[in-house]
């Protein structure tokens, strides 16, 4: 049973799952600033002032900047670090943790260099194979305000995923298991690509039937490579497929779906992601799985086409065109 917490990051989903896990009594939580700057503010304001506005952090939580202060004694570490940015900051904590300590990623996306999932990084970085992933339709700006939540933790430690369950369970945040780790993680992370074609199609003012259409393709794009990759089709149906893609879609909180709407509207990807103060995964995301997708030979049509918005800069209209005019098919 886990009691001594450390999260790694200081973003809103980790400030989120912080202050979860500090509502019992029991619980002794830590957040771990990257940043000196960040944690400076944090300690100051208590309150994630540029992240979750208005969301105070209690007085229990220890804010730090010191890795050995926020490792000791901790039974569970939680790597809340955008994908993006895991290996260079997680190898800060090569060789400082106890020997194969558990650990829970929140990060939804992957690895551009090697395509790695985050757990597959985490393991390579640190060699602990006590792993397991968080994911589901879960805006830190809901769960931080007590809105009700439910998603689904994977691993391959049953005993593990069953520990982390306990620990973040409650009346608000209902929390499932699975075994597929691929599959979830991939989820997590193919459904960013797609919050991005649908802001476009907001951006362009498309309606309901352009929307629901997308994203009942792309949940069959979701799971055509997640099988391929290893994955279990069930788990592209729920809370960590179907589920976080209908949120990452359709929620004003969505920042892959702002990318997208702006870049409908005509703005250019570089200054939108200039403007923009937390990460956009999908936006790497979609270079990652593009080329996979090719090395692999599966049809992604949709995910494609966001690939060739985003780094051929190609109109969104003319993108949205071409997949309209593709040869007609049966549906299965």
């Amino acid at each position: 049973m886990f009691t001594k917490f450390a999260v790694l990051g200081d973003g809103a989903w980790g400030t989120a799952v912080a202050l979860l896990l500090a509502q019992r009594p029991e619980h002794r939580v830590r957040i771990w600033s990257a940043r000196e700057t960040n944690g400076r503010l944090l300690r100051e304001k208590r309150e994630n002032v540029r992240l979750l506005p208005g969301v105070p952090i209690p007085e229990s939580i220890v804010l730090t900047t010191d890795i050995k202060t926020a490792l000791d004694g901790i039974d569970l570490a939680i790597a809340a670090i955008p994908t993006v940015y895991l290996r260079q900051t997680i190898e800060r904590f090569a060789g400082r943790l106890p020997d194969n300590l558990p650990i829970l990623s929140l990060a939804k996306g992957m690895e551009q260099k090697k395509f790695q999932r985050p757990t597959q990084l985490l393991h390579e970085v640190l060699g602990t194979t006590r792993l397991a992933a968080l994911s589901g339709p879960s805006h830190a700006e809901e769960v931080s305000r007590g809105k009700p939540t439910s998603v689904v933790v994977a691993s391959n430690d049953d005993e593990l995923a069953l520990d982390v369950q306990k620990a973040l369970n409650s009346d608000r945040f209902r929390v499932y298991v699975n075994p597929d780790v691929v599959g979830v993680e991939l989820a997590g992370a193919l459904k960013n690509v797609i919050g991005v074609a649908a802001g476009i199609c907001d951006g362009l003012g498309f309606g309901d039937n352009a929307k629901s259409a997308l994203l009942t393709r792309a949940l069959v794009e979701m799971t055509r490579f997640g099988v391929a990759s290893g994955g279990d089709p069930a788990t592209f149906a729920g809370l960590a497929g179907l589920g976080d893609l209908i949120t990452t879609c359709v929620s004003p909180h969505g920042r892959n779906r702002r990318v997208g709407e702006r870049l409908g509207r005509g703005e250019k990807l570089a200054d939108i992601l200039a403007s923009m103060a937390q990460v956009a995964e999908g936006v790497y995301t979609a270079r990652s799985v593009h080329l996979r997708a090719a090395t692999m030979g599966i049809e992604t049509p949709i995910m494609s086409e966001v690939y060739r918005v985003l780094y051929e800069d190609k109109p969104p209209l003319a993108a949205v065109q071409d997949l309209m005019i593709r040869q007609p098919k049966k549906e299965w």
